[in-house]
């Protein structure tokens, strides 16, 4: 791989990971439609794809540093028998973890299979960006009173959005976001409980797919450069993406961006087809 495509998909996957536009569909989508060659059927694409992410879970550890030191402090303190609400929020992201994390382990093989058609991820795309308008129009019309705290149902209720964002095409921050809406929060909480939700899970991909890398020395010199370029760019993202849903910002206006993004790829490979 070239130092100037490492650097580009590097940029790619930390820009788009925390925008609700899907990481992986345009990691997918955006070089077939320049032609830039990536093997979809290398056993090292996806370990490679992951240690990205997990460029992105150090971004997001490193600015919510001072709320995971809290929450680990609750999680402890009720285990020995002191509730407190960070302690509860803790263990409402592991509730909220599990269902990805259960259908990712069991149905890997058969999800892998969805990277080799460019068609079905454009597609995933364009239902993402309307699943962003509906998400907006609730946004908009339900009158929030944000709850004080998520129950463990409404945690794992969040976390079952995360399953859809297994499909390539799928924004996982997206989903999760108006799942949270749906439960009461307002769009800054959501977000917020999104992006520290993420963490776990691409954590969790990470120890099982880095070790993959570990017999291809290039590839694993490749994984942790791009990791660092990921890992600045996502937290130039999460900057941006906290003040923008702190102020007047809109999940419509990503869902305008990925309909019209995936009409343009669907296009594209329709009139030229990639080898599957």
């Amino acid at each position: 791989m070239s130092l100037w495509f490492l650097v580009f998909l590097s940029v790619l996957q930390g820009v788009t990971e925390l925008f609700p536009v899907s990481s992986l569909g345009h990691t997918l989508l955006v070089p077939g439609l320049f032609g830039m060659h990536i093997d979809k059927h290398a056993p090292q694409l996806i370990p490679f794809l992951v240690a990205l992410h997990l460029g992105t879970a150090l971004a997001l550890l490193g600015y919510f540093r001072q709320r995971w030191v809290a929450l680990i402090r609750g999680f402890f303190g009720s285990l020995a028998g002191r509730p407190n609400d960070d302690g509860h929020l803790m263990w409402s992201l592991i509730i909220g973890t599990i269902p990805a994390c259960v259908v990712g382990l069991l149905l890997e093989k058969r999800l892998e299979l969805v990277f080799h058609d460019l068609r079905i991820v454009a597609m995933a795309l364009i239902a993402n960006g309307l699943l962003l308008w509906l998400g907006d129009r609730l946004q908009r019309t339900r009158a929030h009173k944000p709850p004080e705290k998520l129950s463990f149902r409404q945690a794992f209720l969040v976390g079952l959005a995360q399953i859809g964002a297994l499909i390539p095409g799928f924004s996982r921050s997206g989903l999760t976001m108006i799942a949270g809406s749906a439960t009461g929060l307002d769009k800054e909480k959501a977000a917020e409980f999104s992006f520290l939700l993420g963490t776990p899970i691409i954590l969790a991909a990470g120890v099982l797919e880095i070790p993959k890398l570990l017999h291809a020395p290039q590839q694993l010199a490749d994984a942790f450069l791009g990791g660092i370029l990921t890992a600045i760019a996502a937290w130039l993202s999460l900057k941006f993406l906290m003040s923008y849903f702190e102020g007047r910002g809109r999940l419509a206006s990503f869902g305008t961006y990925c309909v019209i993004a995936g009409v343009v790829f669907l296009g594209w490979f329709l009139l030229h087809p990639q080898p599957v």
